[in-house]
């Protein structure tokens, strides 16, 4: 089974323009999240997925794999699917190009989900996290992730679900994180499928893998990392990174 690791880079990005490139302990985001994947040597390959010759340029001077996107883009998969179109290849883990504390023990959970369903019913696998600050919760850069009995995606949202109505029925609110293993196929079916309506109000692109009916294992981790979102995240990245 080959396994590599697609990490999608734009340089502009809405909350934090350019925050690839910010330094970080002397190297840009996108380096330092490069690299990181590579030490986990969990992939065949690592490649940078970009749209944007500085992103491309940076990588390339540490003589890292890059693939310059052909199209515009809406979503890291589409862009992904683009990249691996004419690859042969097995699994495809999307690492988010601002998660620089990539955590190997996680990712070897999530690649081993497909490695145990030998009757390949699973289309994704991806992390979630609990998280138990309601300041978070309610936080829509925080995207939500509610499951089934056995651990199977059911929504995700930037609201809080599950809505806790019953004050008195205790439970648990999971962070989705934002990172995704595609088995190709369910990939190659991505890009051709258009965009719905939860996908295109909530702005999370896993939606619309739920939408056409795609099983997404989510697999629990309690290792939270940082993503780097905002300036304040940024900041919190560098001090932990000392």
């Amino acid at each position: 089974m080959k396994i590599i690791s697609m990490i999608p880079a734009r340089y502009q990005a809405s909350r934090f323009p350019a925050k690839l490139m910010q330094d970080l302990a002397g190297k840009p985001v996108i380096v330092r999240t490069y690299e990181a994947a590579v030490n986990t040597q969990l992939f065949d390959e690592v490649y940078v997925v970009t749209d944007s010759p500085i992103i491309a340029k940076v990588i390339q001077g540490i003589n890292g794999n890059v693939i310059m996107s052909k199209n515009q883009h809406e979503s890291g998969s589409d862009r992904i699917a683009e990249a691996v179109e004419d690859m042969d290849v097995d699994i495809v883990i999307n690492v988010q190009g601002d998660e620089p504390f990539i955590d190997a023990v996680s990712l070897e959970k999530v690649i081993d989900v497909f490695k145990k369903d030998a009757d390949k019913l699973i289309d994704l696998a991806s992390l979630m996290t609990p998280i138990t600050d309601w300041e978070e919760i309610s936080n829509p850069n925080t995207v939500k992730v509610i499951v089934d009995n056995q651990n199977f995606a059911l929504y995700f949202s930037r609201s809080p679900i599950p809505y806790p109505r019953d004050k008195e029925v205790q439970a648990t609110y999971y962070k989705h994180k934002g990172i995704y293993a595609f088995r190709k196929r369910a990939l190659m079916d991505f890009k051709k499928l258009p965009m719905l309506t939860l996908e295109a109000k909530e702005k999370i692109e896993a939606i619309r893998f739920l939408e056409y009916g795609k099983k997404i294992k989510m697999v629990e981790t309690h290792v939270t990392g940082i993503e780097i979102d905002t300036p304040e995240d940024l900041e919190r990245a560098r001090t932990v990174w000392k």
